[in-house]
Formats: C-alpha cells, structure tokens, sequence
C-alpha cells in the first residue's frame, strides 16, 4: 500500500519537474569547456537550420557550403533544413528548446538570441572559442582559410555581443533602402536631392496622389497608386527615432519608446495615410510589386530584396504584362538630419547551442567558421543586396570584380541588386543596432504595430487623437508584455506567446502523465479492494 503512494508520489514529481523543465527551456547541461583536440576518429551529425527567400541560388550555396566542409572533415555530417521565414525559424527554436532538441547551428538574430538565453547554457557563449589559437577564429589547426577575428567588420560583429558575451558570428549584413521611380517623380515636377529627407518623400507622395476627371492618378494614369510604402514598419519607427535622438530602450531593457516624439511622429504619419498618400507592406502587401506595376513612387525594403525591385528585376513576382519601364533609384532612407544620417544595420547570424558530446558543439563551431570563409561569404553576397561581414571578403578581387560589373545584365550584374550593396558599403559608419535583452524583439514588434494600429484606424474611419494614442500605447504594453522589467521574475517570461506546437507538447506530456497516475490509482485501489 506504501509502496504504491510511493510510486504515486514519484510519478508525480517527475511530470511536475517534466513540465517545469519544458516551462523554462533547460535540461540542465554543463556549461560548454572547449576540447583539448578535435577527435577525427569518430562521426558527428549536426544539424543546421537557415533561411532563404526561395532563392534557389541560396539554397546551392548553402549545399555547396556543406559539400566543401564535409570534404574536409568527413567525419561531420551537416543536415540542412531550410525556412522562408526567420519568424518560423525563432518559433521552432523556442519549441526545442523545450524539448531539448534544438538545431546545432542556426541562422537567426540577435534579438531572437536574448529570448533563447533564458534557458540556461542553451546558446554555447563564443568568448573562449574566438580566442582558441588552435580552433578560434583564424586558429592553427583549422582545416581552411578562417577569417581571423580583426579580419570582421567590427561593427558587425559587436552586433553579436550582448550580456557582456559574444552568443554568435555576423553572417549577412544588409540595411533599408529606398527604392525610387525616377520617371514618376520628375514627372510630378521634383528633382532627388543628393540625401533624402522625410519632408521630401512626404511632399511628393501627397502630391502623387492628385486624380484626374476619370479617377485616374495623373502621375501613372492608373486606378491604383500607393505613392510611399514601407516594408518593415518597426524598422521605419525605430530609426525615426534614432535619427530624432529620442529614446527607443536601453541595455538593461527599460523601454523608452512611449515619448511626446514617438507621439509626434503617429501623428503625422495618420496625416498622409488620410490623404492616402502611404501605406504598409501589412495593409497593401508587398512593396516590390506596386513599385514594378508603376503603381508606387518610393518603396523602403531590405538591401537584400534588391533583386525583387525595378523594372527589369529579375526575381519580380508581378506578370511581365503589368510591369511599367522606368528608372530605378537606390538611396538610403529619408532623414531628418541630413549632416547626421543614420540607418538601420540588420542581417543575420549564426549561433550555436549546447550539447551534451562537447565533440559535437565543437563540430558545429568549426562549421560555423566555414561560413565566414570568402568562398561561402562572396557567393552569398552576389545573390542579393548583402555585403560580406568580413574584410577579406570584400577586399577580395572576386568581389571587387563583381561589384565593378554594375549593369552587365538583369541578372547575376543586376544595376539595383548592386547599387544596394554599394550603399551599405559606403554607408557602414552611419550604421546602428538596436540594444539586445530578452523581450527586445517584442519591443521591436510592438514598435511596427503601433504604426500599422494607427493606419488601421484612419483607413477605417476612426479618429486618432489623444485617447486613441494613450489606449494605444497602453494595448501594445499590454499585448507584448512590455511592463516586464528583464531580470525580474516577470521578465524572464517575457517569451511572448509560447508557439502552438510548445502547448500542444505540453498538453500531451500532461495528458500522458494523467493517463499513467490515474492507472496506478486505480491499480492500487483494486489491490486494496482484493485484500
């Protein structure tokens, strides 16, 4: 009879501590200690997760990538899983790490990074790797031409330190461009200045707007035109602010982006959304296609969509019958300060998670390692508006060479696709990050959403004005948890909302554990019942 309340109790404990181990993402592993040596006697397998924009191209560098890493240590073997979305990307992760499962190597951000730490040993910390002589960055026994840690593009790779640790290596790096119809915008009677300015756009958006007698918009003699759209309208808030010296967050997470200037800025942009003048990628959909259809004078997307922009764009998702010609201009993003131009520095990274066989996250660090080489670096490069993140690559003749092309054709040479990286390349020291905590990638969200909320509200018909922005304000603290201060109790629940397949695990796991106590109590009430 003890007994069975024994096995009862133990039962018990192991799905409380089942479900605690879920809840908090850790199963206890040591913290990562390098090998003294690589062992090439026995067989690793990891497992890598990137992303792609069904690019093809990508996709081959990713396998040739693979393909000339194994040919040199036959004993790794790289299962590459792809995903077209970094969103899904972080939601797996998320879902794994409760499971304990996570990928070895993945391409990811850092602020999706921060949300991972918070189980514990999780994400092998990269300080003590960078600096190993024999399997660091540029170490002695690597088997190919490593870049060496002041071989990095320092901006890009102080992008991957935070908590006072590097938790990853700079893969990609792009920005915000804004991409313009030359033709339209003269033909309203304007000339593109030399920097681009908020006033500017505006002004000639609103203008773009005027209709004839028959309902056509003058400028395209067209029934559609969206004058300005804007991709990533969290990227669009956040850099206003910065270019506003206004606050956005802190390190230590205190969130400042609920400001009379964040306020100011709703406002204005309600303004040009009533005179339909712009729009989001959200509302309307992609930018890229309105801006090939000559539907669209100024769209802001990523550097690394270039090959999606312009007439002649070879990825351009729109019938050949709907493209409009004209001339595509790529210019940074509009600023406030034109003598103090600031954009955006985003891209992704490359981190790796713990394992039990410190063997196998060994394997996995000299895989990552193998990204930033120039062959990997410079063919990724050349399929969209990224730069290399290291200076070997870009100062490498290949790359220089390709980039000399400009314009040699609507493909590999693609004029708009090569202006972007330019842009970035010239633009490296107007470049900013924003700071890395746990619940930072909620903040980024909710900096969009109050964007798209204001939008929402005036194509609806509703009013914006004081009321509307202090609900706002507080539905977005609400809704992306941001009154939970990092490094309180609260704070380390900011996770947002768990992915569904993390609750249905945990759903099941306690549907399991139900099923097997109530089995015991039930055997241990018909062996009672007996004697």
């Amino acid at each position: 009879m003890n007994r069975n309340y024994k096995r009862l109790g133990l039962l018990a404990a192991l799905y409380s501590f089942s479900c605690l181990a879920a809840c908090h993402g850790s199963r206890g592993l040591a913290e990562f200690s390098i090998p003294e040596e690589f062992d090439t006697s026995k067989n690793y397998e990891i497992t890598f997760w990137a992303k792609n924009d069904t690019n093809k191209t990508q996709t081959q560098i990713y396998q040739n990538a693979i393909e000339g890493f194994t040919s040199l240590y036959p004993n790794i073997t790289v299962n590459l899983r792809l995903y077209t979305d970094y969103g899904r990307i972080y939601n797996d992760v998320i879902t794994n790490i409760a499971t304990g499962t996570t990928p070895n190597v993945c391409i990811t951000y850092p602020d999706h990074i921060a949300t991972y730490l918070t189980g514990n040993n999780v994400v092998v910390p990269l300080d003590g790797l960078f600096m190993d002589t024999d399997y660091g960055l540029g170490g002695e026994k690597l088997l190919f031409d490593a870049a060496a840690s002041d071989e990095i593009i320092p901006q890009f790779l102080n992008e991957c330190a935070f908590k006072d640790h590097y938790y990853a290596l700079p893969f990609m790096r792009s920005t915000e461009a804004c991409y313009i119809n030359k033709d339209y915008v003269e033909a309203l009677g304007y000339t593109i200045p030399d920097i681009l300015t908020w006033d500017f756009v505006w002004e000639v958006s609103d203008a773009a707007t005027a209709k004839d007698a028959d309902g056509n918009y003058i400028v395209n003699g067209q029934k559609v035109m969206i004058p300005f759209i804007y991709k990533s309208t969290d990227n669009m808030m956040i850099q206003m602010l910065r270019q506003k010296d206004a606050g956005y967050s802190k390190a230590d997470g205190t969130i400042e982006i609920f400001n009379d200037t964040t306020t100011e800025l709703l406002y204005g942009i309600a303004e040009h959304v009533k005179k339909e003048s712009f729009s989001t990628f959200k509302i309307s959909s992609y930018p890229g296609n309105f801006f090939n259809a000559g539907q669209c004078l100024f769209a802001i997307d990523s550097t690394a969509g270039a090959s999606w922009m312009g007439s002649d764009a070879p990825l351009s998702d729109i019938s050949k019958d709907a493209l409009v010609d004209f001339e595509t201009v790529v210019m940074p993003i509009p600023q406030f300060d034109t003598k103090n131009p600031q954009m955006i520095s985003q891209g992704p990274s490359v981190c790796i998670f713990n394992k039990a066989n410190p063997q196998e996250v060994l394997a996995s660090w000299l895989f990552a390692q193998y990204l930033l080489t120039n062959e990997v670096q410079i063919a990724y490069a050349r399929t969209e508006g990224y730069i290399p993140v290291t200076k070997k690559a870009q100062e490498d003749a290949i790359y220089q060479d390709y980039l000399s092309q400009m314009g040699k054709d609507n493909d590999a040479y693609y004029d708009v696709k090569i202006k972007a990286s330019k842009l970035l390349l010239e633009n490296m020291d107007n470049t900013f990050v924003t700071p890395v905590f746990n619940g930072s990638a909620s903040l980024r969200d909710a900096a969009g959403q109050m964007i798209e909320n204001v939008a929402k509200s005036i194509r609806r018909g509703g009013a914006v004005d004081d009321a509307f922005m202090e609900k706002l304000f507080s539905d977005v603290t609400s809704l992306y948890r941001l009154d939970q201060k990092e490094g309180t109790t609260a704070g380390k629940k900011d996770l947002g909302k768990l992915p569904p397949t993390a609750l249905f695990l945990l759903f099941a796991l306690g549907i399991t554990w139900f099923g097997i106590i109530s089995y015991v109590t039930y055997d241990t009430l018909k062996k009672k019942k007996k004697s």
